[in-house]
């Protein structure tokens, strides 16, 4: 299969249309598609939506990085956030998604806990897949205790899974196995092969 590019040049004899026709790579499908890696805090958003882009040859992208630091200080003083703190924030990750399409693609860590939230990153413009880190409340405290490196203290937990509304047609896969094996689920449910 092959596809067909065309330019404008300028000439001494004027504009000419110059074609260039190449293979068309067997994971063009891939292209320009954003992927977001959503779940709870602790899910393991980030290091997976890492070693996805690894895979993938694609950016990643954190969404915690977009907060405005009012969230930052709303959450680390234990306070959850509210439909109002987050829309700036969604709002301002759906501008950059569209940049992200331009440059062939990305992949985004970022909760999306309510439908509501992935409706707003997920325009009919840009191609986006949502893979959904699934696990039980015990299995992310347990996480969650781990870590020493994010602003969400555990006591917001709680609060996180009260907003998760489980998506029905993303790609799911079960945290509860190792980072290796997660990733290798997520490319076999994505049909994806070098």
């Amino acid at each position: 299969m092959y596809k067909v590019h065309y330019s404008l040049n300028q000439s001494p004899f004027g504009i000419s249309r110059l074609f260039v026709v190449f293979p068309l790579n067997i994971n063009s499908r891939y292209t320009n598609m954003i992927y977001i890696v959503m779940g709870v805090s602790s899910s393991g958003k980030t290091l997976i939506g890492q070693k996805l882009a690894e895979e993938l040859d694609f950016a990643f992208y954190d969404a915690d990085d977009f907060h405005p630091i009012e969230n930052v200080e709303k959450m680390e003083s234990g306070q959850p956030l509210n439909d109002e703190d987050r829309l700036p924030w969604l709002q301002k990750i759906r501008r950059n998604m569209m940049q992200w399409e331009q440059t062939g693609g990305a992949v985004l860590a970022c909760s999306a806990l309510k439908k509501s939230y992935r409706d707003i990153l997920n325009p009919s413009d840009i191609p986006t897949r949502f893979i959904y880190l699934k696990g039980s409340k015990e299995v992310i405290a347990k996480r969650m205790k781990k870590r020493s490196d994010h602003f969400m203290p555990e006591s917001l937990l709680d609060s996180q899974f009260r907003a998760l509304e489980e998506p029905q047609n993303a790609v799911t896969v079960n945290v509860d196995q190792s980072p290796a094996d997660i990733v290798k689920e997520i490319l076999a449910q994505l049909n994806y092969t070098k």
